[in-house]
């Protein structure tokens, strides 16, 4: 397990490399530097995984390396634990983050600021290792807060423009409101504990605590806040869809291997504290997930950026992960992590591609007729796309997604299954929407053909993930994450059922297809545009395509109430409160100045008057 701590620190010596040297660095150095250190990465994790899992599986592994400070008893060490969960997440994270990089180096080919581009990716890469790799919660929040700022970073890349550097500041602040909630969490736990180890809280919480203990409650309640904010869930995803202007490979890397994924880690690494509060865990983790899938598919119904579209996928994707957690499908939940890793990967990769050969045009409906230009591209959208809406059998969102769905059903959480199995129609649709207009049709911008290794090979390996052969990696979890009601009702020989929930799935995804071929291949949109023209369709359209106003009510709530307080302290009105003071004392020696007359009259009245009132008191007490 030596080789374990080498996955982070080979990119992180890339990174000091690479932020030193920067602009002195030719465009080959900043790649071999930059993608070799995660192809060492990768290596690294694929020796240490090998390692685990001939000598050690099964079991929990900790490496300490230092004490990384001390106050008190508290002394968390700066120490790494490895497990099946751990090996799942960082074979995703260097695997995937290997192929993201390779592809980088062809999309930003020539681009101002390369070694910087490449600097901020290999940062991302240590900061979501140490993230999964902690064996205490505050060296996993290190890692939270360093993939926080690197894509505050990477989004904002292109800051010249000023809407890129919103974008940027806009994701740093949604995010950190779910990281003080975490923060909090943090706080409460190691109150109850007397540690933040991590092994230590989900061995002791059952033993100290009854279901729905209030502390425990409150607890989970801002762990799940964190991981809102992570995970682009309802309230705090609406950094998600504007995330997308950063360049191409870092929409894949947050949303495949890295930033999004967070959440979803830190409810499955936690579960123990979950499992006691299962209120929390149901309609805070699964309801929550279920609405947020429902709101993604329908604003990404009416997008026409072909980024926006698959963010607001990526959105109702996490919301199936949701909902597998809050019903206790906690390895469906990582296995679907995992293989849409594979095909969001692909697909975003892809657009990419599609961005660069159509001349950095990203509206579909300008595009057009692209299937015989790009036929490779074309290629991975079919297998992505098909892998988004899990058609059955060839790809690999098939047996994830439906596995969530069987979960769900098995468990009898039925409102739950319905909103996932309504959630495929939407996705259906609007899957099909995508790759038709884009690839289909009359071509509207002249596209480019397209070459390179760099380019082809990530492509490739990520569309074999993509289908069916995917599906045969099997994360080792069973060790780790308890099994959800399908898998015991699978080994009890009691799964009949699991076909129903297969087939009314399939039957839903199948309907939104041909609801998707219909209105747009066939009529190709004329019903849709004359139902906009409408005041019901137009203003249906509004609403999602502005993502059903949640950043305009944001806007009222919080946006317009600070600026205002902002103009009013912009004045100063404390400094302003305090200067009472010394106004009150000038204008007391104002007046008191205008006493002192030098008149010999003035002074004998001044005289006899206090007199008067000295004796007048004094004949009050005495009465």
């Amino acid at each position: 397990m030596s080789m374990l701590m080498w996955t982070f620190i080979c990119p992180l010596i890339g990174f000091l490399i690479l932020a030193s040297l920067r602009d002195r660095l030719s465009q080959m150095a900043a790649t071999i530097v930059g993608v070799g250190s995660m192809l060492l990465s990768a290596i690294a994790a694929a020796m240490a995984s090998m390692d685990y899992l001939q000598n050690y599986s099964g079991q929990v592994v900790n490496i300490p390396l230092w004490t990384w400070l001390k106050v008190g008893e508290f002394a968390p060490a700066f120490g790494l634990s490895f497990d099946g969960l751990t090996l799942t997440m960082t074979g995703i994270i260097t695997g995937v983050g290997f192929l993201i990089h390779l592809f980088a180096s062809w999309y930003m080919n020539g681009e101002a600021g390369f070694a910087r581009f490449f600097s901020y990716l290999n940062l991302f890469v240590v900061s979501m290792l140490l993230l999964v790799q902690a064996d205490n919660l505050l060296l996993l929040y290190l890692g939270w807060e360093g993939v926080g700022i690197c894509s505050y970073l990477l989004i904002g890349f292109y800051f010249h423009e000023r809407a890129n550097g919103r974008a940027a500041i806009k994701a740093f602040t949604v995010t950190r409101v779910g990281d003080v909630f975490l923060a909090i969490g943090l706080f409460i736990l190691f109150r109850e504990f007397g540690t933040l180890t991590i092994s230590d809280i989900i061995t002791r919480a059952p033993e100290m605590f009854g279901v729905n203990n209030l502390n425990l409650v409150l607890a989970a309640m801002m762990l799940v806040g964190g991981a809102w904010g992570k995970s682009a869930q309802i309230p705090l995803h609406t950094w998600l869809a504007d995330a997308m202007a950063g360049p191409t490979p870092v929409s894949a890397l947050i949303h495949a291997a890295t930033m999004v994924t967070a959440g979803v880690y830190l409810i499955a690494r936690m579960h123990p504290v979950f499992i006691l509060t299962p209120e929390i865990l149901l309609y805070w983790v699964g309801g929550v997930g279920a609405i947020s899938m429902l709101v993604a598919g329908f604003c990404a119904l009416a997008q026409t950026d072909i980024k926006r579209i698959l963010a607001y996928s990526t959105m109702s994707q996490l919301g199936y992960m949701f909902i597998a957690l809050g019903v206790g499908a906690w390895q469906a939940a990582i296995f679907h992590l995992m293989t849409h890793a594979f095909f969001k990967a692909l697909l975003f990769l892809a657009s990419g591609a599609v961005i660069l050969s159509v001349h950095h045009e990203q509206n579909i409906f300008k595009m057009g007729g692209l299937a015989k230009k790009i036929p490779l591209v074309f290629a991975c959208f079919v297998v992505g796309g098909g892998a988004l809406v899990a058609l059955p059998w060839v790809t690999v969102g098939f047996y994830s997604k439906e596995a969530i769905l069987w979960e769900a059903y098995a468990g009898g959480y039925q409102t739950l299954f319905w909103a996932g199995v309504f959630g495929a129609f939407l996705t259906s649709v609007y899957t099909f929407r995508l790759i038709w207009i884009t690839f289909f049709g009359e071509e509207k911008t002249h596209a480019e053909k397209l070459s390179g290794i760099s380019y082809w090979l990530p492509l490739s390996v990520l569309l074999v993930l993509s289908t069916g052969i995917g599906a045969m990696i099997i994360p080792p979890l069973n060790d780790v994450l308890p099994l959800g009601a399908g898998q015991l009702l699978e080994q009890a020989g009691n799964a009949d059922a699991k076909h129903t929930a297969e087939y009314i799935a399939m039957a839903f995804m199948a309907a939104g297809l041909a609801l998707g071929v219909v209105l747009y291949a066939l009529n190709q949109g004329r019903l849709l545009n004359s139902f906009k023209q409408t005041r019901l369709g137009g203003a249906l359209y509004h609403w999602c395509y502005h993502g059903l106003g949640f950043d305009a009510l944001y806007d009222i709530v919080f946006v317009k109430p600070f600026l205002g307080i902002t103009k009013i302290l912009k004045s100063d009105p404390i400094d302003r409160l305090i200067n009472i003071l010394p106004l009150g004392a000038s204008l007391g020696n104002k007046l008191t100045t205008k006493t002192q007359t030098g008149l010999l009259r003035t002074h004998a009245i001044g005289f006899g008057a206090g007199l008067a009132v000295i004796l007048i008191l004094a004949l009050m007490v005495v009465v």
